[in-house]
C-alpha cells in the first residue's frame, strides 16, 4: 500500500490555509476606506500635480485687446509606496508530531491581523499627524494649516485659527470657513462637509450632534441647524487608529485630495525549505497613503 508522504499532507493543508487567509482579512474593518480615495498604481512612486487655474475673467472695454491668462504647476505631491511583509515557518518536528494543521491556522490568522494592523496606522498617520510640523504636503505645510499658499501670494486656513473640541458651535464654523475657500488663483470655490473623522472617545458626541433633532447640551429648544441643513451629508465614522483624543476632521467635497495607492495586493505565499525541512508562510504588500489638495479636509486638534 502507498504511503501518505509529509509533502503530501503539506500541499493538501495549503490550499485550506489560503482560504482561511482570506476568510481572516474579512473580520478586520478597513477602516482607511471611509477616508481615502482608492487607487491603482504600476509605478515605484505616484506623483501628482496642483494646477493652478485661470483668474477672475477681467471686464473687456469696447476696442481693447483681450487679457490672456494662464495655468500653472504649482506643487506636487509624491506618494511613496510602502512595502509591508512577514512571515512564519513551521519546523519539521512539528510536521512530525502531527502539529502542523493547528500552528499553521494559527499563525495564519496571526499573520492577517499583523498585516492589517499595520495598514490602518499607516493610513492612520495621515490625520494623526495632520497639525504635526514636517510632515509636510506638496505645498510644503502640514495637512491642516492656516497658511496653505496661494498662487497669488496669499494663504488659507483648513483648521480653526486655535484648536477647539468637537461641538455644535466647532462644526457651524468649520462649514462657514468651508464656505469661503478659494482655489490656488483667489476664486471662490463651492466646498462643502461630507463626513466626520472622529477617534472613539468622539464616537458618542458624535452620534448625538448628528442624530439629534434639537440642539445638544442647551435648554433652547431650538432645532440642531446641522442635522435639519444636512450639513455632513455622510455621517460619521470612528477611526480606532486616531491616537489624539480630542482631535476630529470633516472630509469635504474639495477634489483630489486624501488618496491611497495599491501598487501589489496584499498577498499570502508558502514554500518548503530543503535545507531545514521547515515549511515557510509569506504575506506581503505595497502602497501608499497621502493627499494632495489639503482642502479635502478641515480638522482641529481639539484644546488639550
Amino acid at each position: 500500500m502507498p504511503a501518505i508522504t509529509r509533502s503530501q499532507e503539506q500541499k493538501e493543508l495549503v490550499p485550506g490555509l489560503h482560504a482561511l487567509w482570506g476568510n481572516e482579512l474579512k473580520r478586520f474593518d478597513n477602516q482607511h476606506l471611509e477616508i481615502f480615495e482608492v487607487n491603482t498604481s504600476e509605478r515605484a512612486f505616484e506623483e501628482e500635480l496642483a494646477l493652478s487655474q485661470f483668474g477672475a475673467a477681467p471686464i473687456k472695454s469696447e476696442g481693447s485687446n483681450i487679457v490672456y491668462d494662464q495655468s500653472q504647476e504649482f506643487f506636487t505631491s509624491r506618494y511613496q509606496h510602502n512595502t509591508i511583509a512577514m512571515a512564519f515557518a513551521i519546523t519539521e518536528e512539528a510536521q512530525e508530531d502531527n502539529l502542523y494543521a493547528d500552528v499553521a491556522k494559527r499563525n495564519t490568522k496571526a499573520l492577517a491581523v499583523s498585516m492589517n494592523y499595520t495598514k490602518q496606522v499607516i493610513c492612520a498617520a495621515v490625520l494623526n499627524n495632520a497639525f504635526t510640523a514636517g510632515y509636510n504636503g506638496g505645498d510644503g505645510v502640514t495637512l491642516c494649516s492656516t497658511s496653505h499658499p496661494l498662487v497669488t501670494g496669499g494663504t488659507q486656513s483648513n483648521r480653526p485659527t486655535t484648536g477647539v473640541d468637537l461641538n455644535e458651535t466647532a462644526l457651524e464654523n468649520a462649514w462657514i470657513q468651508m464656505a469661503g475657500y478659494v482655489d490656488f488663483r483667489g476664486l471662490l470655490q463651492v466646498v462643502m462637509p461630507k463626513k466626520l473623522v472622529v477617534p472613539k472617545d468622539y464616537a458618542f458626541t458624535a452620534e448625538r450632534l448628528l442624530k439629534t433633532v434639537l440642539r445638544t447640551s442647551t435648554a433652547d429648544n431650538d432645532i440642531n441647524a446641522v442635522v435639519s441643513r444636512g450639513m455632513i451629508p455622510e455621517g460619521y465614522t470612528v477611526n480606532n487608529y486616531l491616537t489624539d483624543t480630542n482631535a476630529w476632521f470633516l472630509t469635504t467635497t474639495a477634489p483630489d485630495g486624501l488618496k491611497y495607492f495599491q501598487r501589489v495586493k496584499l498577498t499570502f505565499s508558502s514554500d518548503g525549505d530543503f535545507d531545514s525541512g521547515n515549511m515557510k508562510f509569506k504575506a506581503r504588500e505595497r502602497f501608499s497613503a497621502g493627499w494632495t489638495n489639503p482642502l479635502q479636509v478641515y480638522g482641529s486638534p481639539g484644546v488639550s
